[in-house]
Order: structure tokens, then C-alpha cells, then sequence
């Protein structure tokens, strides 16, 4: 197939050089969306359905066999060999079970080692004397160790990771899910397919993966390519929100009040703080005619103007600029009515010509000004009065002295602007000029995002969907996700559905067991995860008595197959990295890519979310709990290094472990 491609000669099929650079960049990406996966299968699975899909089911009717794959395989003659495992007629290699077979008669799992065929395993789904029985081929892959970034779950997708991967593209779905519940592959997958059903509309619009950091973007980069699909871009909150270099950073009372849903109101007063009512009328003068628009009138044009910006975020209102735009147009409509009065007979192009003329202009500038949106988020923050104004009755006086500026910056460009200024700065430049909406977003990790950050993020898909992956019980910030609902309302997808995933696949039972006893600290009323995998898993509680042990326990999990990742206290870091240097075991950082050569990874906890590691030494769980700003973040901070390992974990301390560990 990609040979075919390769061979495509363009040269007479083109109108000119343009339509040539657009088709030879489509046939690049076909070319590298066929790229070969040297130890990935094309297929993984075969239906034999007891009729042809679609046909009568007459008796004696002939049944159809359609092996299942990560893309579309086709022969030469065009004939398909392989199914899209997106396709309708491949749902049942998902959903089918043996009390609704979906008209199956068998289905069969291949397994595969390095890319070679090294096993099968059949269900006989319409078979009333075969029992159902746990999949042997689909345990091994799950629990198979893992080395390197994340890998795609397609031959494994379980049924009710299904349901949510193949929603429609017209709802926005919430999808809570505990540690190893799969919610990022199942985000992932679900990008994958709805460019599947819906290719043409999102190509003209646009997918957006936003995940918490650049470590874990590098983590997931490699999902969608492996299933063909190159065109989805990833970014982190910061990226979408990045018009200021962000140089400082914020208390945390600060941060909480900056990320308040509240300021959204106090940055709209500002902005519309600039509009002023017209005082005096405007002469417009053409050839030996004067045209006089008197105040009144004026001021008529200005509130209708105000009222349609009022009906912010409902889809109908116009931006603070668009406003501005319009109003020398309304102005100029008035000195037409007035020319058509005295029996003239303007056209278009004379009400274009009066929108420009200098007293229009200049009346424009003075009531309805141009507004920067950084130079006005730093006036919030560095005057105390503009501010007071501006956030009277929305924010107590004790919250606007937590946002001021002890020392006022000069400009912008001097200023040492926080993540949460510029999350700010975002805001008040939606206001002046509406942000462009995508087809599609999917948030993960969203349970650490602030409202106003969740504004920010519904506000590139106010005319698409959502996809919104996160855990409760993971929230480390001291403005995280209290509910999920609350959280939907700030994306402005407050019709969202919310789905619960509860079956772990990655983390061992031993292990959620353990983890799980911070669950009535950190997120009461949750339900616990509960694992599915067949293997207990290797778990060690263990008192060490310094450095050198907890490298001796790294060292330990070396042996074993697979990667180990070593997360602790940020603060720990720098010590633990001179002690594996000084018995020379090289490590990388998190995000790196896993080698044969070097499979352990030095972990900030602070930068553990969403990863994953074969074998996990937790290095003093006390001082990851006191490296957070209070008790409960700092619990749910551990809560996430507890929850990175797939196969074993040691906990290694040399203090005393937090109380709420310690109890059953």
C-alpha cells in the first residue's frame, strides 16, 4: 500500500503549483501514516460472524470472517485483508460476550512476541456448550512488562472502555477514572476514532490533546501515530494560554484567587470600564454638505452595541473589538438615513467612506478605545484602586490584596508574569477578540485545573466537544477539581455525560489495596479501583536506613524485566541522584524514552502523574506528603507515586510513614 502511494505521479493530475505543494504534503502524510511498526501486528483479532453482516439472517444463510486490525489493510486489487478496528463491522470483538454474542460464532485473539505470531486463543460465542472463560492471550498483554512511552490499547480494549471510545462526536463525555483504569488511552483511542467517523469535519476544524506537562505529552506522543493518525496536536494548558513569557509564580493563595471562575467578571468590567458615553455630537463633512449625528443618537447606538455584548458565552454576544469594528459602521448607517432624507441615493461605498472619515474616527477612539488585554491584566494587578473598582462585590478586600503586586512592573515585558497571569490575560483577551473553537479537545489530568483554566480550555471547542480524563483522588493543587459537574459548568459543557471507569488494568491488586487506604482522606465517597489483573504483584514495605538502600532496591528491580522508576520528594531528588552517580547507575528524567542500556527513571513526584513504570521504589512518602502545601494535597500527591507501578513496588522509608497509611 505504501509502495502504491510512493509510485502516485502527479505531474498532469494538477491546475497549478499550488494544488501540486497541497496534494504532494497529503501523499507525504499517507506515505508516513503507512509506515511500517517493526513489532507491532497490522492485525490482532478475527470475528467469523454466523452471517454476512447487514444480510438476511436466513436460515443457511452464509456467515463472513473479517480479521481485526489497528488500520485498514486492502490487496492489490483493492480488496480488504484487514478491518479497521474503528470500523462498525469490529465493535463485536469488543462488546460481544457469551450472553450477547452480536451474532458472532467465534472470535480469536492472536498473540504476538516482537511482532511475530507466537500464539491464538478462540471463543466460541454462540456455542451454548462452551463455558465463558477469562482470556488468557488478553491478561498476558495487559500485565506484559513495559518498557519505553506509552503503547496504544487497541487489541485490548475492554467493553466498557468501548462505550466511551465510540461516543459521538456531538457530546462531550467526562470519563473519572482511578489509577490504571486506562482513561488516557481510552481519550486517546477516542480521537483515533472519531477521525475516523468524522474525518472531513475535523480536518476542517481541528483536534487538540492537552495533557499536564511536556513529560507526559513526550509519554503519549507515540499512540496516535502508531494507529495512523499524524494530524492531532498536543499542547499543555500554558502553550494554549501563551502570550506573555511566564517568568514568576504565585503563592498559593494568590494562585487560588487568580484561578477563580470570579475574576472572569472582574477582568469583563475592566475591558468594558473603557467604553464611555458620547458627549458630543459628530459633523461629517462631504463636498459642501455637513452631516451632523448628535449625541443622543450616538449614545442610542453605543448601549445597543453594549447590549449585545452582554450575553457573554452564550454563542450570540460580540466581542469588546468586533463591537469596536462596528460601531463606525452604525455611525456612518446614521449619516446615511440622514442623506436618503435629503433625496440622495448612497450605496455602499459611501457608507464605507463615512465609516473611515476622520471625525468618525477620532469619535470611535474616544468612546470605544482600543484595549490590550496584558496591559490591562497588569494595571488589575499593580493598581489598587482600578482593581477595587472593578472587583467591588466580587472579591473581598482581603482577596484583592492577595492578587496585588507587591512591586509594580514597568511595562509588560518587565513584568514577571505568573501561570496564572497568563491564564488571565487569556481570559480578557476572549473578551476583546473571540478565541478560535476546534472540533475537538481532549483534556487529561483535568482534575488539576483551576476554573479559570477550564474557561480557558472551553473556550477553543465552544463549537466542538470534549473529552475530559481525570481522577478526583489525583487532585495535587490547592484549587483542584472538587467535582466533576463543577468542572464541566467552567468548561461550558455543563450537558457533558460523566462516565466512571473503576477496573484497574495497570495497577496490581496488592498494590490499589495499599494505595487505596488514602482514599477516605483524599476523596471520600470515591469508589476504589479494583484491580483485574491475575498476578498480585510484587509489594514491599521497607525500612531503610539511608541513601544507599534505597539505590540497593533500585538495583534489586533491575533485575527484573521491564522499566523502574524511582519517584520521590522533589526536594529528595538532588540527594538520590548523587547516590546512584556514585555507584555509576545511569538514569533518565522523566519523559525520556527507556533503552535496553538504561531502564531506570529519577522521578520528581511532583511530575508522576500520569506515568508508568514496570517496577516503583518510593522514597519517603513522609516527605512527599510534607513537600505540598497541605495535608490532604500532599496525600493526594502520594496517592499518584503509590499508583505508578505495573508489577512491583517498594516503599522505602527511613521515617516514620503518615498516619493515614498506617491504617487499615
Amino acid at each position: 500500500m505504501r509502495e502504491d502511494v510512493e509510485a502516485l505521479d502527479i505531474r498532469d493530475v494538477t491546475a497549478n503549483w499550488v494544488n501540486a505543494e497541497v496534494l504532494a504534503r497529503q501523499i507525504d502524510e499517507r506515505i508516513k501514516a503507512l509506515a511500517d511498526l517493526s513489532d507491532t501486528p497490522l492485525f490482532f483479532g478475527r470475528l467469523d460472524y454466523l452471517h454476512a453482516p447487514g444480510a438476511e439472517q436466513a436460515e443457511g444463510a452464509e456467515g463472513e470472517r473479517f480479521y481485526i486490525g489497528r488500520r485498514h489493510v486492502h490487496n492489490g486489487d483493492g480488496d480488504p485483508m484487514v478491518i479497521d478496528w474503528r470500523a462498525p463491522v469490529s465493535q463485536p470483538f469488543y462488546r460481544a460476550s457469551k450472553k450477547d454474542p452480536m451474532d458472532v460464532g467465534l472470535r480469536r485473539r492472536f498473540g504476538y512476541t516482537g511482532g511475530d505470531l507466537t500464539a491464538y486463543e478462540d471463543e466460541h460465542l454462540s456455542d451454548p456448550r462452551e463455558a465463558a472463560r477469562t482470556s488468557k492471550l488478553l491478561q498476558r498483554e495487559i500485565e506484559r512488562p513495559r518498557v519505553g512511552p506509552m503503547r496504544d490499547i487497541v487489541a485490548t480494549i475492554q467493553p466498557e472502555q468501548d462505550e466511551i471510545v465510540r461516543s459521538g462526536l456531538g457530546g462531550t463525555v467526562c470519563v473519572q477514572g482511578g489509577p490504571g483504569t486506562g482513561k488516557t488511552a481510552v481519550g486517546l483511542h477516542r480521537v483515533a476514532y472519531l477521525l475516523y467517523a468524522h474525518r472531513e469535519r475535523l480536518a476542517r476544524t481541528g483536534t487538540l490533546v492537552i495533557g499536564p506537562n511536556r513529560s507526559f505529552l513526550h509519554y503519549i506522543e507515540q499512540v496516535l501515530p502508531a494507529l495512523g493518525e499524524l494530524t492531532v496536536r498536543q499542547a499543555t494548558v500554558d502553550d494554549l494560554v501563551a502570550q506573555v513569557e511566564v517568568r514568576g509564580t504565585d503563592d498559593a493563595a494568590a494562585a487560588v484567587v487568580k484561578g477563580d471562575a470570579r475574576m472572569a467578571e472582574v477582568l469583563r468590567r475592566a475591558v468594558y470600564s473603557h467604553v464611555r458615553m458620547p458627549t458630543e455630537p459628530v459633523v461629517v463633512v462631504r463636498g459642501s454638505r455637513r452631516w451632523r449625528v448628535p449625541a443622543y443618537e450616538l449614545e442610542d447606538i453605543v448601549r445597543q452595541l453594549l447590549s449585545n455584548t452582554s450575553r457573554y458565552r452564550d454563542g450570540r454576544d460580540i466581542r469588546y473589538g468586533a463591537a469596536r469594528e462596528a460601531l463606525p459602521q452604525r455611525i456612518a448607517h446614521a449619516v446615511l438615513v440622514q442623506m436618503e432624507r435629503s433625496g440622495e441615493a448612497p450605496d455602499d461605498r459611501v457608507q464605507d467612506a463615512v465609516a473611515r472619515n476622520s471625525a468618525v474616527k477620532a469619535a470611535v477612539k474616544e468612546v470605544w478605545p482600543p484595549v490590550d488585554p496584558a496591559k490591562l491584566v497588569l494595571r488589575l494587578l499593580t493598581d489598587a484602586d482600578f482593581l477595587a473598582v472593578h472587583a467591588d462585590g466580587i472579591l473581598t478586600e482581603e482577596e484583592q490584596k492577595t492578587i496585588l503586586w507587591a512591586k509594580p512592573a514597568r511595562s509588560v515585558k518587565s513584568a514577571k508574569w505568573s501561570a496564572a497571569d497568563a491564564v488571565l490575560i487569556d481570559e480578557a483577551a476572549d473578551i476583546v477578540e473571540r478565541t478560535h473553537s476546534l472540533g475537538h479537545v481532549v483534556l487529561d489530568e483535568a482534575q488539576d485545573l483551576s476554573p479559570m483554566q477550564y474557561r480557558a480550555v472551553g473556550r477553543r471547542c465552544t463549537t466542538g466537544s470534549a473529552t475530559v480524563l481525570g481522577d478526583l483522588a489525583q487532585g495535587t493543587t490547592p484549587w483542584a477539581t472538587r467535582s466533576w459537574d463543577e468542572a464541566l459548568a467552567h468548561l461550558g459543557k455543563s450537558d457533558g455525560v460523566i462516565e466512571e471507569l473503576t477496573a484497574g488494568f495497570r495497577v496490581p491488586t496488592d498494590v490499589i489495596t495499599y494505595a487505596s487506604r488514602l482514599l477516605p482522606h483524599i476523596a471520600p465517597g470515591l469508589t476504589p479501583v479494583a484491580s483485574v489483573r491475575e498476578n498480585p504483584g510484587f509489594f514491599d514495605l521497607r525500612a531503610v536506613a539511608g541513601d544507599a538502600e534505597v539505590v540497593a532496591a533500585c538495583e534489586e528491580l533491575l533485575r527484573h524485566e521491564g522499566s523502574v522508576g524511582l519517584i520521590a520528594a522533589d526536594a529528595r531528588v538532588p540527594a538520590l541522584a548523587e547516590a546512584l552517580a556514585s555507584v555509576g547507575l545511569s538514569y533518565l528524567n522523566p519523559g525520556e524514552e527507556t533503552t535496553a542500556e538504561t531502564r531506570l527513571t529519577l522521578v520528581p513526584a511532583s511530575l508522576a502523574k500520569g506515568l508508568e513504570y514496570d517496577y516503583v521504589v518510593l522514597d519517603e512518602p513522609r516527605a512527599v506528603v510534607d513537600g505540598e502545601p497541605d495535608e490532604r494535597t500532599g496525600l493526594r500527591r502520594l496517592y499518584v507515586a503509590l499508583t505508578r507501578a505495573v508489577s512491583g513496588l517498594i516503599v522505602a522509608h527511613g521515617g516514620p510513614l503518615p498516619s493515614a497509611l498506617t491504617q487499615e
